[in-house]
């Protein structure tokens, strides 16, 4: 075989794909099926057969034994199945018996009301443009992305209105309860 004939690094072996294509059509409400039996959801079946046939034609090229290829992926799936059900584990939430006590004790409503009041006088002290990255981040909960794109300005430009409307809240904030005033 000369170089000439050699595939190329990252080039995609038309025949490969269509071979892959032909049987993922020909098999793939088969494989949903045992997805959905090892996940018991449609939506994380999907995920699941979705993630398996991306790794199973990562190496189809590579199958010594095309009639195991169902087999490959079934494992392939089983493989990920345990892998997200062990990430899972780890990160999931253990319930107790116990609640917790808030923090602080318990809170007084209008307490909590009059600080939110407090601070929105605050928000509208400042100038235009940190009071409007500040309102789509936070009461709004826009990312950094979408803020700029309303604001019409760079991502840059958002972190630091948001940066120095921030500090100078918490600036105003500490001389309030240093001086026991309303600025």
């Amino acid at each position: 075989m000369s170089a000439s004939t050699l595939p190329q690094e990252g080039a995609v072996d038309i025949d490969h794909a269509v071979d892959f294509s032909d049987w993922v059509a020909a098999r793939q409400h088969v494989l949903l099926r045992t997805a959905y039996v090892l996940t018991g959801n449609p939506h994380d079946a999907r995920d699941l057969l979705q993630t398996a046939l991306a790794k199973a034609y990562l190496s189809w090229g590579r199958l010594r034994e095309p009639r195991a290829a169902e087999a490959y992926v079934r494992r392939i799936m089983v493989n990920e199945h345990i892998s997200w059900w062990r990430r899972a584990w780890r990160t999931r939430e253990n319930p107790t018996a116990d609640l917790p006590e808030p923090r602080g004790g318990r809170a007084d409503p209008a307490a909590q009301s009059a600080e939110r009041d407090e601070l929105w006088t605050l928000v509208q002290t400042l100038p235009t443009r940190q009071r409007a990255a500040v309102v789509l981040r936070y009461y709004e909960d826009l990312s950094e992305a979408e803020t700029a794109q309303l604001l019409g300005c760079s991502v840059g430009t958002v972190k630091s209105q948001t940066s120095r409307a921030v500090a100078r809240l918490r600036a105003r904030l500490a001389a309030e309860q240093t001086t026991g005033e309303t600025l």
